[in-house]
């Protein structure tokens, strides 16, 4: 059974190109589960030989039933089940089993959590909270200047090169989820607040890092002279919360996205357009931003109309 695990995340890496954040969720699901059907020996480490052929939807639902009684989330239940069966089908494909036993088990039903995001005048103050007559202000700027004006992911803004930068026709190539590549534009605030971090503040950083550890390849460091990570992100996110007053807690980077996203809605941007900028698969997953434009319409409307 380990084996076939282990094929299975090499058919993922290296067929599917997922990234490797899903990688890893999907290593986690798949460990967890062969940890419950055959527990590993706490002085041996070895654990009991387990054949796929075994295993039926009983045995699943079993597994499904014990973590809800752990309180797991729905949404972490269904992200494991939807391991399961992608691994199961993977199985098949193979010959190793003969139906996919994941199948038979029903996906907790979810609750539709609309995105956070902030409000136009909100966003722009958020963004201009970073004292930039500092370097690391400068950088931050504009870090969020970038988040706001492409919409990309944290995880893709990081990974930037200098090389996938074009300057003149303010456009950056970002590869997204499954190594997808596409292009984003972005706008003058944006492009002014990125060409003074580059000019005034990345070759310091860059001079604070031995010469043999120098990140010359990425736009945004980190102040040893390293490509900052999505983590250092999200805390320099949760510091300009905490600084910029009205602002609610729940915001992180991935709000800005989101942002991003209604505002574009809200201003007449056609859905599939949205869609490409922020490098859906599919159209349902864009399609929620019209339920946030909707309940702002209602909000209007129960205000503004006497017969509401």
């Amino acid at each position: 059974m380990e084996q076939l695990l282990a094929q299975f995340l090499e058919h993922l890496r290296y067929e599917r190109n997922v990234s490797e954040h899903t990688l890893r969720n999907y290593a986690i699901d798949l460990a967890q589960f062969l940890e419950h059907l055959a527990p590993a020996d706490p002085r041996t480490g070895e654990r009991r030989v387990l054949d796929a052929r075994d295993i039926d939807h009983i045995t699943i639902r079993e597994w499904m039933s014990e973590l809800h009684s752990e309180q797991k989330k729905k949404s972490s239940i269904a992200r494991k089940l939807a391991a399961l069966r992608t691994f199961f089908q993977f199985l098949m494909r193979e010959g190793v089993v003969e139906a996919n036993p994941a199948k038979l088990v029903s996906t907790p039903r979810l609750e539709k959590k609309l995105p956070t995001h902030l409000s136009v005048e909100d966003a722009v103050r958020f963004i201009e909270t970073p004292d930039v007559t500092t370097d690391l202000g400068k950088r931050d700027r504009a870090i969020l200047e970038m988040l706001y004006g492409t919409g990309v992911r944290v995880s893709e803004l990081v990974k930037l090169d200098m090389k996938d930068v074009d300057f003149r026709g303010r456009m950056i190539r970002v590869k997204g989820k499954r190594r997808k590549e596409r292009i984003v534009p972005f706008g003058e605030p944006a492009l002014h607040s990125l060409m003074r971090y580059l000019t005034e503040v990345r070759p310091a950083f860059l001079n604070n890092a031995p010469l043999a550890e120098r990140d010359t390849l990425a736009v945004f460091l980190n102040y040893q002279g390293t490509r900052i990570t999505t983590r250092s992100v999200g805390r320099m996110v949760d510091k300009y919360i905490k600084i910029c007053a009205g602002i609610h807690n729940d915001i992180s980077p991935h709000a800005l996205r989101h942002s991003f996203a209604t505002h574009l809605l809200d201003s007449g941007a056609d859905l599939r357009d949205i869609q490409e900028l922020l490098g859906h698969a599919r159209l349902s997953t864009t399609q929620i931003y019209t339920h946030v434009s909707m309940e702002k319409l209602i909000e209007v409307y129960d205000r503004a109309h006497p017969k509401a």
